[in-house]
This record gives structure tokens, C-alpha cells and sequence, in this order.
């Protein structure tokens, strides 16, 4: 049956619409119609109060939630868990990610995502492989111990995704340009991160088909007036999608203005680098060994470097709007539309129009989510 979303305010074509309904048919939308059209009579109804009605959000880097993380227990339990969780707060897409590991627990991650993917787990979309081919000089909370450098084996295991996308982070200066280029032959998506690259690095990444950051401004080489390192590399392409954390801990609003002014804003992509502690009370939790605190916001560990953010994606999109002076439709374009395109899903995700999938958030207008429909299905409702 065709339901239909009524009584809200539809953020569609740069606009919130108002007067309108959403039609769902077979987990996409059917049409935007006007509340009196004759459609409406033989739909089920959905009376969304007054909410505005969002574009489901895409996370590119989610590493927990619900009180577990995918580095500790990398199964499909996991990942619906993670899931279910990341759904109370708008997402409808996620890429389970893995921080730098042994490969037999990277192998066990991309089977479980693959399963996950083949059972229809609502909301994944692939994986994020944030390692271990990254740089001791900007390894953050990583363990340096798990790095090595891309070999064949790793090849295999890399582009061994049956279903789905494959995100890799990895630091440029660490491997070859000719694997970066048989990653994405592969059709794997490359992003630097953890990075010491130089801007002359990055540039020969950019050629062998690199095409994202991870994190910009954290844990790369900065831009400095004589060598423009990964950061300068990543905001003159203005093709690049930079990830980015907005939660006024891990990069200074104003210096995030900065960026925002270099190229458009759907080269922008909203980030959590989320852990357990979403969707739960948790203050503290352990990652291979360490004991990780969640305080004032951000996720430390014990000597205080930064370890993730303790937000979700709606506060990410507040966040945007409060903290970098955005509208709400330009902080949705970076929490979906960019993510989307990133990963090559923009032709049905990340907006709300005829033919997309009906990934759906329901929001009051301090962005506090009421439910979340992900190919239609409502998956949460508050």
C-alpha cells in the first residue's frame, strides 16, 4: 500500500515545503503532491504534526553505538546493534568502521558487514577500513604496533567486499601510487588520513585516484606558509569530499569558516568518528586496552588525546548550524547529499525526490529526531 507522509514541512529542491505530502511506494518515493491531491484518499496516512521531514543521514565513519564498537566485536550482531542505535538520531546510512587492527580481525569485519549487507540489516551501506595502513607520525589513539604497509595480501583482503562500498583511509606517503590506483580500479573509495603526506604526495594521490579526506585538520600535516601539506592539498581540489567532525572540540569553528570558503559546501561531509557510548549513559569504555572517557562532548583517552566524538548526527547538523552559521539545508547537504556522492550512492540517496529511496528523518525544529523510515520502513519512531 502507498503510504503517505502528511502535515509536515518537506526539505526538498532547497526548500521546506509546506501544504505538501510524501508518497512511499516499494521503499522509495513515489511524489511530492499537494495535501488535497486525490492520491492521498486511498494511501495510508502518516500525520507528521508540523515536523519537518529531513533526508536521512549518511555517516561515513561510525565506529559504535548502543554500547558496543566494531573494533571489539566485529560481527553482524554488532552492527545491527550500532545500527539501531545511530537510526534514533537520523542516520539511515552508516558505514561500520574499523580502526587500525590485525588483518584476520579486518577480514572478520568485512564479513560480518558483508553478511550484514546480504540479510538487508537496515542502514549499512558497506565499511570503513580507517587503517592500518597509516603513518606513526600522526597516529592519533591508533596503535602504531597494527600499521603495515598494503601488500598483495592486503590487496585481496581489501577489495574482498562482495556487497556494498569499501572506504579506505590510509596515509598516502605510506604505500604506492600504483596501489592506491588498484584500490580504486578495484572500485574501493581511497581517503587520506592519519597522514604526514606532503602537498606533492597528495597531488600524486589525487592522480592515481584518491578522492577524499578523513577527519580534515586531524591528524594530517597542516598548512603552513611554505608547505601546504595534506590540509592546503585538501581544500585547493575542489573535487575532494573532507570529512569533518563539528563538535567545537576536535577543529576551531572559525578555521572550519575558513575552509568552507575554499570550495562548495557539498565537498563537505558531516562526520561523528561516533563510539559505544551513543544512544547509552556510558562515561568510559575500553578500546584494545585503553580506557577511553567520554567527557564535555569528545571521546579521550588517558592522557587526554582525542579518541572520536561523543556526538550523533543530529547534533552534528545543530552543530553545524549554531557553530559555522549554516541553514538547515546547507548543513543537510553536508550530513547527505555529500556523503552520498562520495561513496557513488547520490543517484537515490541524500535528498528527498521522486525515484530516491525513502530514507527519511522526522525532526521538530530543534533538530531532535521523532522517527526515522529507512526504504520506507520506519525503524524508529520516538
Amino acid at each position: 500500500m502507498t503510504q503517505a507522509l502528511v502535515n509536515g514541512r518537506i526539505a526538498t529542491e532547497g526548500k521546506l515545503l509546506d501544504r505538501h505530502a510524501l508518497l512511499i511506494e516499494d521503499g522509495r518515493i513515489a511524489g511530492i503532491v499537494k495535501d488535497e491531491d486525490p492520491a492521498l484518499g486511498s494511501a495510508h496516512i502518516y500525520d507528521l504534526n508540523g515536523l519537518m521531514l529531513l533526508p536521512g543521514f549518511i555517516d561515513t565513519q561510525v565506529n559504535g553505538g548502543g554500547g558496543v564498537q566494531f573494533n571489539d566485536a566485529p560481527t553482524l550482531d554488532t552492527i545491527r546493534c550500532m545500527g539501531a542505535a545511530h537510526a534514533k538520531f537520523g542516520t539511515t546510512g552508516f558505514l561500520p568502521t574499523l580502526i587500525s587492527d590485525d588483518l584476520d580481525i579486518v577480514a572478520r569485519a568485512i564479513g560480518a558487514v558483508d553478511t550484514a549487507l546480504a540479510e538487508g540489516v537496515p542502514g549499512v551501506l558497506g565499511i570503513h577500513l580507517e587503517g592500518p595502513f597509516l603513518s606513526p607520525a600522526r597516529k592519533g589513539v591508533h596503535d602504531a604496533a597494527k600499521f603495515r604497509t598494503i601488500d598483495d595480501q592486503a590487496l585481496a583482503l581489501l577489495t574482498s567486499l562482495k556487497r556494498g562500498k569499501t572506504l579506505v583511509t590510509l596515509a598516502p606517503e605510506m604505500t604506492t601510487p600504483d596501489m592506491i590506483h588498484r584500490l580504486t580500479a578495484a572500485g574501493v573509495v581511497v581517503a587520506a588520513g592519519h597522514t604526514n603526506a606532503t602537498y606533492e604526495d597528495m597531488q600524486t594521490a589525487f592522480r592515481h585516484g584518491l578522492t577524499g579526506f578523513t577527519h580534515l585538520f586531524n591528524a594530517m600535516s597542516p598548512l603552513t606558509g611554505r608547505a601546504p601539506g595534506v590540509v592546503g592539498a585538501a581544500l585547493i581540489n575542489r573535487e575532494a569530499y573532507c570529512g569533518v567532525i563539528v563538535d567545537g572540540h576536535h577543529v576551531h569553528p572559525d578555521v572550519l569558516k575558513l575552509a568552507l570558503r575554499t570550495k562548495p559546501h557539498d565537498r563537505f561531509m558531516l562526520v561523528t568518528d561516533a563510539w559505544a557510548n551513543i544512544g547509552t549513559d556510558l562515561t568510559s569504555f575500553q578500546l584494545q586496552g585503553a580506557t577511553i572517557h567520554v567527557r564535555d562532548g569528545v571521546c579521550v583517552d588517558e592522557n587526554g588525546v582525542l579518541a572520536g566524538s561523543a556526538m550523533d548526527m543530529s547534533r552534528a547538523v545543530r552543530n553545524a548550524m549554531a557553530l559555522l552559521n549554516m541553514d538547515l539545508l546547507q548543513a543537510l547537504t553536508m550530513a547527505a547529499g555529500a556523503p552520498a556522492a562520495f561513496l557513488g550512492l547520490g543517484r537515490d540517496r541524500g535528498r528527498i525526490a521522486k525515484g530516491f529511496r525513502a530514507n527519511l528523518v522526522a525532526a521538530d525544529d530543534d533538530l531532535t529526531v521523532r522517527a526515522t523510515w529507512i526504504d520506507g520502513i520506519r525503524v524508529f519512531a520516538a
